[in-house]
């Protein structure tokens, strides 16, 4: 089976790295820029669960070419160049699997290529790329699940199980992916409004009882705006993702802080952005959620 990984950054990298090491025929779709550090320097993957070093294939928008797999592992500001990318790529038969955070890149990419080639994908990994390329997985978790949107268990998910399985990365079969997509969109969403709103890891932020109280409401807030979208959330929701929360260790940071600390674009309006909006069309009152929202605009607002 080929596959396509579109971008070897932290995430869709450091699984295709994995994939290679088992002996899957993967490819990369890169910037020329990536694709000459990676011709000079090798695919290289730091990580407590072993190295990885290959040189991987790599294509880039004006190569040619078919694959049965795609996976879209960029961030959501590049989602819509990415879909441009990838479009020469794809067959009636191609499997497209985001690897995003949030939600409402789902019915952007059933619009670009058809609601049946688009299955649910989501990843829980600390991994960033270092100035050399080299992509630095620094915890215990690297999960990738993904699964029919649907719940089904159809023949090619079955195929593409069979593909994925045995890797050193812990990649599995969820059918319950839509589901598992909307608890993860609510946790990385309140764990990376936190975390910026007061730029500090969260172990510090647990500490004081008022920012306890901030994280507690913040769930509450998305997960309001959820059950009014008819999320299928659960309905112990807050006390199961508070308890994510403070099982996190107390240094860990989020994704979108280690971006506004290096001063890098961030998802803001993906995943911040999308609620409010929801909130604003059910008429749900959000005040924390509205406050990290501005809080990161600012930010925005200051790199440019």
């Amino acid at each position: 089976m080929k596959i396509l990984i579109v971008g070897a950054g932290a995430v869709g990298g450091y699984f295709g790295a994995r994939l290679i090491e088992k002996g899957e025929d993967v490819t990369f779709l890169v910037r020329e820029k990536r694709k000459q550090q990676l011709l000079e320097d090798g695919l290289v993957v730091e990580s407590k669960h072993g190295n990885v070093s290959a040189i991987p294939q790599l294509i880039t928008a004006a190569d040619q070419g078919s694959f049965d797999v795609v996976l879209i592992g960029t961030k959501a500001y590049h989602l819509d160049q990415a879909i441009d990318s990838v479009k020469p790529f794809v067959h009636s038969g191609t499997v497209i699997i985001p690897m995003l955070n949030g939600i409402a890149h789902i019915e952007q990419l059933q619009q670009a290529f058809s609601k049946e080639q688009v299955m649910g994908g989501l990843c829980f990994i600390e991994s960033t790329v270092t100035a050399d390329g080299i992509i630095q997985q620094t915890s215990g978790i690297h999960h990738f699940l993904f699964g029919e949107l649907d719940g089904q268990e159809t023949e090619r998910l079955k195929r593409l199980e069979q593909v994925f399985s045995g890797t050193k990365g812990k990649i599995k079969v969820s059918n319950s992916i839509l589901s598992e997509l909307w608890h993860k969109y609510l946790f990385i969403t309140a764990m990376s409004g936190v975390t910026t709103l007061f730029q500090q890891p969260v172990g510090p932020i647990l500490e004081f009882e008022e920012g306890q109280e901030v994280i507690k409401t913040l769930i509450s807030e998305i997960s309001q705006v959820m059950r009014a979208e008819g999320a299928p959330i659960a309905e112990d929701v807050e006390v199961e993702q508070y308890g994510r929360f403070i099982a996190l260790d107390y240094g860990m940071k989020s994704s979108m802080q280690r971006d506004m600390e290096k001063g890098a674009p961030v998802e803001v309006d993906h995943l911040q952005g999308y609620l409010l909006k929801k909130a604003q069309h059910h008429k749900i009152e959000t005040p924390v959620l509205k406050s990290i929202y501005v809080n990161v605009k600012l930010y925005e607002k200051s790199r440019s």
